[in-house]
């Protein structure tokens, strides 16, 4: 665990909405203030409980864009529309609300890795879809933070740019060990130097680190985007085992 991260807890805990900041017309990011949170790494995960007036619950599992020790947790949302959370979550939360959370949840998509093997590139690639991009988020910023001077590049696939989360830090974090590079499906802004498409093998070719450099892949987004880009990336020559993924339907 990241410094000042405990064990997982097994519980429910209650959380105040701390802050609501809208990220776009679809996505909010969220900060939780939860006493007894025992911190988390970077790329974990929890679950949120709903609880309707008549009962019902409802529970979903969402990324942490935030790390490290502490009680607050910040929450990146994007709205599936035909959802049962994401849609109250971005259109009616407000500070002081609160909800359930459970965790940290997970430790396979962690940076930095449980264990370094000697010898092993010290590489990250990062690639997200849409809101894929809220636990890269918070692995981009403990990367920021370690000042290590690993090199780490990110490719980030959205419909347009206005659909981006995090794009002002994103660019804002960009240094000699750290590149980003924007893929846009639907719309591209002017100045941008490729054409609106998916992410496809001359992307992945063209906006990646290549397999000799043995990096360390993580890749989040929709189930197809996921499954298409693990695809490539292990035809292009990339070892299965240096590639992880965390793929989401609606929410």
């Amino acid at each position: 665990m990241a410094p000042g991260a405990r064990a997982p807890v097994s519980g429910w805990l209650v959380a105040t909405v701390a802050s609501v900041v809208a990220a776009n017309d679809h996505a909010r990011v969220i900060g939780l203030q939860v006493p007894g949170w025992p911190g988390n790494r970077a790329g974990q995960h929890l679950d949120l409980r709903l609880t309707a007036e008549d009962g019902y619950q409802a529970v979903r599992s969402y990324s942490i864009a935030s790390y490290g020790p502490g009680e607050q947790v910040e929450l990146g949302v994007d709205e599936y529309a035909e959802g049962e959370v994401s849609p109250y979550l971005v259109r009616e939360t407000l500070p002081g609300d609160q909800v359930e959370v459970r965790g940290p949840i997970g430790r396979y998509f962690v940076w930095p890795p449980a264990q370094v093997h000697p010898g092993q590139s010290d590489a990250v690639q990062l690639i997200a879809g849409g809101s894929g991009i809220v636990p890269l988020m918070s692995i981009v910023r403990a990367h920021r933070a370690a000042g290590r001077g690993e090199p780490f590049r990110l490719l980030y696939s959205v419909r347009t740019h206005a659909d981006a989360l995090y794009a002002d830090e994103l660019a804002g974090s960009v240094a000699d060990d750290f590149a980003l590079d924007w893929v846009y499906t639907r719309t591209a802004p002017a100045g941008a130097t490729r054409a609106p498409g998916r992410v496809d093998a001359g992307t992945i070719a063209d906006l990646t680190l290549p397999p000799d450099r043995e990096p360390l892949i993580y890749v989040c987004g929709p189930t197809g985007f996921v499954e298409s880009v693990a695809s490539i990336l292990v035809r292009r020559g990339h070892r299965a085992d240096r590639i992880r993924t965390e793929r989401f339907g609606g929410l």
